[in-house]
């Protein structure tokens, strides 16, 4: 696939690039700076661009949709990416629901409005800010509306900055808005200043009608979003196959356990090709970079191809998210994450969903149904994925649930301030910039130079792991919950596939979080127990014509003494896909339960018979020989 070079900026080695003239100005005082020139409520100014960028400036480097800055005024002149020039099925984007049909944030009509060059607004933060906050008064004016130092008084004009041509998706982002100035915000920005809006409880927000006329009926979707429809074929292809998905009845005959967070590593007009292709994958929705629109693709109800594990596809909902996981801050966009954030919500609730890291997952979260095929499970959507945002947007915030001392801990390192090394980003081996990141790196021992734990799945030839962005063998990730192994001064160890594994975790700086919750352990008498990446039914709940799915355990090894978070317990299933059904295929359901648990960067599955459940004990060292306290 092809691209114009200012949007494949992936994250290269070097410094930051220079912020202009204003660069040793404090961001808070820029904006209260261009707040008073050009009269509009820093509180307004400040909360539109912190929906916009999150504050970051990330000078002279676009968004997807050509947008610069903390304010995201966007250059038409550069935006060219086919993931906004094309609308659902790859043609030019006319009126289709949450298209930027007109663009008020636009760079060029903002220099003119503060007398700049169009290229001081793409690299200097304060001629940025003040570009975005002269838009704001022009709309009001435009709006017939005075410049109040009142912020109830631009909710219109904050409206219309959305960019969106869609009534209910232009309220909505303007809640958004004023839903953030009501509450405040605080947030350590890309170029390492701390930001802070002050909460105003008395702003309210505005009631909306969020009726959609023009929606498809297919669409499953929270109506304050811009959704539509593209649906993904359900046929027989010339191979004597069949494709994309398979019809079901969920969660009547089977229970919608997880949501599964992709990222297209594709422009999203390419990917709307992919899924309306029936010897392709699917998946259930996709979610537009530029501005959060939703396309649908699958009924939830049936059961889309997308996670690699048939298992877990026959439970979940899978969302691809337009972007590239080395390329963040040109694909992950706030209106994204936004988006992205109320549908999982919306369906969360609906099929009873727990907002926890063993339920909504990664795609590089997903287990290998068998051992043979980890090496080719995805990785998406990275460790520059901000899982902590992403869980605050959820209504679900990652936080400590026990003392620090506990014998259970959360990842939760500050995305914005966690910069670990990664390389190949741009190439192979090749460091990329700092960046912040949800990922925590584990070490063999308490030692900043020690190796890294080594994966025996995804380097099945004994290949040490590396600092590579797609090697998922050394890591975890924000909001996945261990069992403690061990602490020796700053460093903590877990559980992590049948080894401890070390990483920093100073009290100044957490990475990690003390956590409450129930843990595995293998049972008396065991010395070992076999990890799955499916939980299947058992041999004589097949019936006759549904062939028997063999069992192959991962290669790790859940040794006596160890202990595994686990916040779910089900029953073995599976549906034969060996034909093309007019109505949906039975659901082979067995009567063994199995217990989810958190065996490494994945989930993995124990028999209920093979282990015991032990409570966590909230503070204090962990129990027996299964987490001790100091390293011997």
């Amino acid at each position: 696939m092809t691209a114009s070079a200012a949007l494949l900026v992936p994250l290269l080695t070097g410094a930051p690039a220079c912020a202009g003239p204003a660069s040793d100005r404090k961001l808070q005082n820029v904006f209260t700076d261009a707040a008073d020139e050009y009269h509009v409520p820093r509180s307004v100014l400040m909360g539109v661009s912190y929906l916009q960028s999150r504050w970051d400036s990330r000078p002279g480097t676009p968004s997807v949709a050509g947008g610069y800055g903390p304010m995201h005024l966007v250059d038409t002149r550069r935006a060219g990416s086919p993931a906004i020039a094309a609308g659902p099925s790859g043609a030019p984007a006319r009126n289709t629901p949450g298209s930027r049909s007109e663009q008020p944030a636009d760079l060029r009509r903002a220099a003119l409005l503060i007398g700049a060059p169009a290229g001081q607004l793409r690299t200097d933060t304060a001629a940025n800010v003040r570009g975005g906050a002269a838009l704001l008064a022009a709309a009001q004016r435009q709006l017939g509306k005075p410049l109040s130092a009142d912020p109830q008084e631009w909710w219109d004009a904050v409206a219309r900055f959305s960019g969106t041509s869609d009534a209910a998706s232009a309220a909505t982002y303007a809640n958004d808005v004023f839903s953030l100035i009501r509450q405040g915000a605080h947030r350590t920005t890309d170029a390492g200043e701390q930001v802070t809006l002050p909460a105003s409880p008395r702003v309210r927000l505005r009631g909306t009608d969020t009726q959609k006329a023009h929606r498809p009926k297919e669409v499953e979707c929270p109506p304050e979003l811009a959704c539509d429809w593209l649906g993904a074929p359900y046929v027989r292809t010339d191979d004597g196959s069949y494709g994309n998905h398979d019809l079901a009845d969920r969660p009547r005959d089977q229970k919608i356990d997880y949501i599964v967070i992709h990222d297209t590593e594709a422009y999203l007009p390419s990917m709307l090709r992919t899924v309306q292709n029936p010897k392709e994958p699917s998946w259930h929705y996709s979610i537009r970079s530029s501005n959060g629109s939703v396309i649908q693709h699958v009924r939830v109800r049936d059961m889309a191809w997308h996670s690699g594990n048939q298992m877990v596809n026959a439970r979940s909902i899978g969302i691809e998210h337009e972007g590239f996981l080395k390329q963040p801050d040109t694909w992950y966009t706030e209106q994204m994450y936004r988006t992205s954030a109320r549908l999982v919500r919306y369906l969360a609730k609906k099929y009873d969903i727990p907002l926890d890291r063993q339920h909504i997952l990664g795609h590089d979260n997903v287990p290998a149904p068998t051992a043979s095929s980890i090496p080719g499970m995805h990785d998406d959507p990275g460790p520059f994925w901000d899982w902590r945002h992403y869980f605050d947007l959820l209504g679900a915030p990652l936080r400590a649930t026990a003392a620090a001392d506990s014998d259970m801990v959360t990842v939760l390192p500050d995305y914005a301030t966690h910069k670990p090394e990664f390389t190949g980003c741009a190439k192979v081996g090749v460091p990329c910039a700092p960046h912040g990141s949800s990922a925590v790196r584990l070490r063999t021992e308490p030692d900043e130079n020690a190796p890294l734990v080594q994966d025996p799945g995804r380097h099945p030839g004994g290949e040490a792991s590396t600092e590579d962005v797609d090697d998922l063998g050394a890591r975890v990730s924000a909001g996945q919950t261990f069992a403690v192994a061990g602490r020796e001064g700053v460093w903590t160890a877990i559980w992590y596939q049948g080894q401890r594994a070390w990483f920093r975790n100073s009290r100044n700086h957490p990475t990690a979080v003390g956590a409450s919750g129930r843990m595995v352990t293998p049972k008396a008498g065991l010395d070992e127990v076999p990890v799955y990446g499916r939980a299947l039914p058992e041999k004589d709940a097949y019936p006759d014509g549904v062939p028997e799915q063999p069992e192959s355990p991962l290669p790790y090894h859940f040794l006596a003494g160890q202990r595994y978070a686990t916040q779910a317990r089900l029953v073995g299933s599976h549906i034969d896909r060996s034909e093309f059904r007019a109505a949906p295929s039975p659901v082979v359901r067995g009567h063994e339960e199995w217990y989810e648990i958190q065996l490494g960067h994945r989930i993995a599955f124990v028999r209920a018979s093979d282990v015991d459940v032990v409570e966590s004990q909230g503070s204090g060292s962990p129990a027996g020989n299964a987490a001790p306290p100091r390293r011997q």
